[in-house]
């Protein structure tokens, strides 16, 4: 059913369709906020890895 995934007019169609729905002005306020949430996870589970294992 996907053989070949995301074409690039797919692509197209989901930025313009971005585009009208949040306008301009919010995308790159969007795309700051998304960045800065996967930097915190990105922390959060190496913080979770390099964590030893408590004893109870």
């Amino acid at each position: 059913m996907l053989r070949n995934g995301l074409e690039p007019w797919h692509v197209a169609i989901v930025a313009l369709v971005c585009l009208m729905l949040f306008g301009s002005k919010k995308l790159p306020e969007m795309a700051r906020g998304l960045g800065r949430s996967a930097r915190i996870l990105k922390a959060e589970a190496r913080a979770l890895r390099e964590e030893p294992p408590t004893e109870r």
